[in-house]
């Protein structure tokens, strides 16, 4: 029978660790909402920043880790500030091309269990760790003027899809979505036309949220034409 810390009957049937009140249900919600206000006062500082997201381990070596990194360095060089996962891979090279101009160069880092611990790169002039993935995607939603998702796994798709939906249901203001290197993104749009577009799952117009392009420079020319989104809390 499930019961509370102090051993008595859960009329809710939750079952909690008698031996530890940080494994509540009780601590947990405590432990989120610190990460919540945490996180927004972080951010509340920042001005004019893009969210770059991509695989964490694509080596130095890599063409698309010195197009993060030249983006990086672009876009500190206007005037904005880098927001990252705070990893390796794209993150570490969008975060070294802010920091080599002396540009904010920020991570949302997140705590993985070992052996990958948590992940953070050299390159950051300031950052915040979570716990939780998904207060970190609220953060990386809650202000950027632009998200640009270079190649990745499933946490760079969970990130890309989470983004384009809240865009299509107006939970957040329209904001350039933009997927770097057409030869990777571009097998997933003939999908959503082949198999869920036919099915009326998404509008013809929900294909026009996003861009293709295949450089930094043509990323920074649609980031830099885009007025800066206002915080919106609704």
């Amino acid at each position: 029978m499930a019961k509370t810390i102090n051993g008595s009957d859960d009329k809710n049937g939750h079952q909690f660790d008698s031996g530890d009140f940080r494994g509540t249900i009780t601590w947990r919600i405590f432990r989120i909402m610190a990460e919540f206000v945490e996180g927004f006062q972080f951010l509340a500082s920042l001005k004019k920043t893009v969210s770059i997201l991509g695989s964490h381990t694509l080596a130095t070596s890599d063409p698309y880790y010195q197009e993060a990194c030249d983006l990086g360095e672009m876009l500190g060089r206007g005037g904005f500030t880098v927001i990252t996962g705070g990893g390796q891979g794209v993150m570490e090279a969008a975060n070294k091309g802010a920091a080599k101009v002396k540009a904010p160069s920020v991570g949302l880092n997140i705590q993985l269990p070992p052996p990958e611990g948590e992940m953070s790169n050299p390159y950051l002039n300031k950052s915040v760790s979570f716990h939780y993935f998904f207060t970190r995607k609220v953060m990386f939603s809650f202000s950027a003027q632009a998200y640009v998702f270079f190649p990745g796994g499933y946490g760079t798709l969970d990130e890309f899809t989470e983004i384009l939906c809240l865009v299509q249901t107006h939970k957040i203001k329209k904001v350039p979505i933009i997927l770097m290197d057409k030869d990777f993104w571009q097998p997933f749009v003939e999908w959503v036309k082949k198999e869920i577009l036919p099915r009326n799952m998404v509008s013809p117009e929900d294909l026009n949220l996003f861009y293709i392009v295949d450089s930094a420079e043509e990323a920074y020319d649609i980031i830099k034409k885009t007025p800066i989104r206002k915080v919106d809390l609704d």
